[in-house]
């Protein structure tokens, strides 16, 4: 029981003006968008929609090739191929790769060619390469990396053994031999 009845909120008609104003707002913009098309859908994408992924941590796989080594791409020359999404420098290194993708993208998945030699499968990281026998290899350090590199047989080995590992990834990528 209130001993003296305190007074509406004084300012519930400021509060109100101001909610309305704010409807009107929305239903002009709301009116604006549809009249220039930019209603988006009001639902997420169904499950079970395939996500393409950024391959390389947007660096160009051509540029792998070149003498200045691995460029970041740009979202300008993207392209599309095996399920992810790759990046390139320029206009020419996106042409190279549409050309023939499987020359320049990585070998094993994109994995550490170590990891795979030991059975897993392992992230890499895409500034520690080497192209062997002019394939891509990826790693996940320095010290992998050397490894292979004083034994290039080992690259064979890594190709020999991923047929039996590549139905582990969780997004199968298209890397076939050439």
């Amino acid at each position: 029981m209130w001993l003296t009845r305190p007074d509406p909120a004084p300012d519930l008609p400021r509060r109100l003006g101001s909610a309305r104003a704010l409807a009107v707002a929305v239903a002009v913009a709301a009116t604006l968008a549809a009249a220039f098309g930019m209603i988006l859908p009001a639902h997420a994408e169904p499950a079970g929609t395939p996500i393409a992924l950024l391959t390389l941590n947007g660096f160009d796989p051509v540029s792998y090739f070149l003498e200045r080594g691995p460029a970041a791409g740009s979202a300008r020359f993207e392209l599309s191929w095996g399920g992810r999404v790759w990046r390139f420098a320029n206009g020419a290194n996106r042409e190279a790769f549409r050309d023939d993708p499987r020359t320049y993208a990585p070998r094993l998945g994109g994995y550490d060619a170590a990891g795979i030699l030991e059975g897993r499968l392992v992230d890499s990281n895409p500034l520690i390469f080497a192209v062997i026998d002019e394939r891509l290899y990826l790693f996940r350090d320095a010290g992998r990396r050397a490894r292979f590199l004083a034994d290039p047989g080992l690259a064979g080995q890594a190709e020999a053994a991923w047929p039996g590992l590549r139905g582990l990834q969780d997004i199968p990528f298209t890397d076939a031999p050439r």
